[in-house]
């Protein structure tokens, strides 16, 4: 009861749609027709309103069923929000979706929840003005490297050697500069040869550009590139698309060993509806503030064993009480789970959806702490 009375009193988004977002390249591809929604606004803005009921099933079944309308028409159809972890998809009659509304690279579709239903829209105005200039015309981004990335450490690790990049910037950076007969083997085989140049030396290597979602990795002689320039938690690299080849650069000057930065608690986050479940209890943590604040600290040893063990027990302390506790900190691929005592920490501190949590790592020791 309490739940559900702290539920109701969510106050209603000032926004009409507070969900927007940018179609992107795997969000209209009819042959593995998803919609990518991110974790945080589904919680926000979806979760939060369905009826108990339907949170139970989500929780458990990992999917729930509702109705689903397309403002622009009328039309209602049953769909389905799947859990993916870090992320929601949205399934059933996307494809369709898809298909008859025209949908292209570019397009804003507009989500909310209402009366028990999800009301989408995609405004007449974007489908004409915003896909020829995404998809066909893709004039060299003014930056000479349009994609950059501190290195964490997994993508550093050779005996694992994979680069994950985020899947908008790959579609906005790479894919838009395919021909279309390239993106449809992407498509279907879910990974493409390429051709793959290091700026700083000139070698170049045979690689694979590999769909996993809503990322890409990159493989194929990553583990060589990773030894042979010795790369380490903290660099740069920077990647562009140029005459049919993937560049990369890792400056020299770059190499700046992830400070832990000026502000005391690096890690800050709102609280989720699954973040507070205490049928399930688990914190999520992005991967890359993880490993940049907390593993970046660790020794190799115990990197090495959270890698081959995929969870590692750790000393945490409630900076707010000061109690200690033994806890775990799970390695789930592009985040990670904190686990262990956090179901009595969401009790005896009473947390809820919205309230901000922060961590950092100091002494060998996670600290965390929710003011008041």
């Amino acid at each position: 009861m309490k739940r559900t009375a702290y539920y109701n009193a969510v106050p209603q988004v000032q926004d009409q749609w507070p969900i927007k977002k940018a179609l992107t390249f795997s969000d209209v591809d009819i042959t593995h027709p998803f919609l990518t929604l991110s974790r945080q606004q589904v919680e926000t803005h979806i979760v939060v309103y369905m009826t108990p009921q339907q949170q139970e099933h989500l929780r458990a079944e990992g999917q729930v069923g509702f109705n689903a309308q397309d403002d622009d028409t009328g039309e209602m159809s049953v769909m389905k929000l799947k859990w993916r972890g870090s992320y929601y998809n949205l399934i059933g009659k996307w494809g369709k979706v898809v298909r008859s509304k025209g949908l292209e690279v570019g397009q804003e579709i507009k989500l909310r929840w209402f009366n028990g239903c999800l009301h989408f829209s995609v405004p007449q105005q974007q489908i004409v003005a915003v896909p020829p200039i995404r998809m066909v015309a893709a004039p060299l981004v003014q930056d000479h490297w349009p994609i950059r990335k501190v290195l964490t450490s997994s993508d550093v690790d050779p005996n694992h050697p994979f680069l994950p990049l985020p899947r908008k910037s790959v579609e906005e950076n790479i894919l838009v500069h395919w021909v279309p007969q390239e993106r449809e083997r992407l498509r279907k085989e879910e990974q493409v040869s390429i051709n793959a140049r290091d700026y700083d030396t000139g070698e170049t290597h045979g690689m694979k550009l590999k769909w996993r979602g809503n990322y890409y990795n990159l493989i194929g002689k990553w583990g060589n590139i990773i030894r042979h320039k010795g790369l380490g938690v903290g660099q740069e690299i920077r990647l562009r698309w140029t005459n049919n080849c993937l560049y990369f650069s890792v400056p020299e000057e770059r190499y700046v060993a992830a400070a832990s930065g000026h502000d005391n608690w690096p890690i800050k986050k709102a609280l989720t509806l699954s973040d507070v479940d205490t049928n399930h209890p688990f914190l999520t943590l992005p991967g890359k503030a993880v490993e940049d604040h907390i593993l970046f600290y660790w020794t190799h040893q115990a990197r090495e064993q959270l890698r081959n063990e995929h969870q590692v027990g750790i000393n945490a302390r409630d900076d707010d009480t000061g109690d200690l506790l033994v806890m775990k900190l799970k390695w789930r691929g592009s985040y990670y789970n904190l686990i262990g005592k956090w179901g009595k920490i969401i009790r005896e501190k009473r947390l809820q959806v919205g309230r901000e949590i922060r961590v950092r790592w100091e002494n060998g020791c996670l600290i965390f702490s929710v003011p008041q």
